[in-house]
């Protein structure tokens, strides 16, 4: 289903405010690796915001993002200190595990075989039959 205006204006807004929020907080570099806030999708009430984390060079991402969930209260009340004047409820922050980039150098990966896959078999049919 289609995000619609004010879903895509309220996401937007928490997505900005979430990224300082996290620098701030100490939460964009933890455990030696970088969070990042990828994407934030709201419900259509405006009630429930999907917070989607990138997490880079971190052994065990699934603990990272206990840790950030530990510390959600603390990452709401701030940002309801930011978005107060814009708001009149705060959404209920959910956090995910941001896997797009993950899926994109697995996909580059499978293609790369593929193309030496068939560099291997083009240099075979032309080594059988020499012009």
């Amino acid at each position: 289903m289609q995000e619609g205006k004010r879903q895509k204006q309220v996401g937007g807004l928490i997505q900005e405010e979430m990224s300082d929020i996290f620098q701030r907080l100490g939460l964009s570099m933890m455990e030696g690796g970088m969070v990042s806030i990828s994407s934030v999708k709201i419900t259509p009430d405006l009630l429930e915001a999907r917070v989607y984390l990138s997490i880079f060079k971190v052994a065990d991402e699934k603990a990272l993002l206990k840790k950030i969930e530990e510390r959600k209260w603390e990452i709401k009340k701030e940002l309801a200190g930011r978005v107060k004047t814009q708001l009149r409820r705060i959404p209920e922050l959910k956090f995910f595990l941001d896997d797009t980039l993950d899926q994109v150098f697995r996909m580059e990966e499978i293609f790369r075989q593929i193309k030496t896959e068939d560099g291997d078999k083009q240099e075979g049919a032309d080594t059988e039959n020499p012009s």
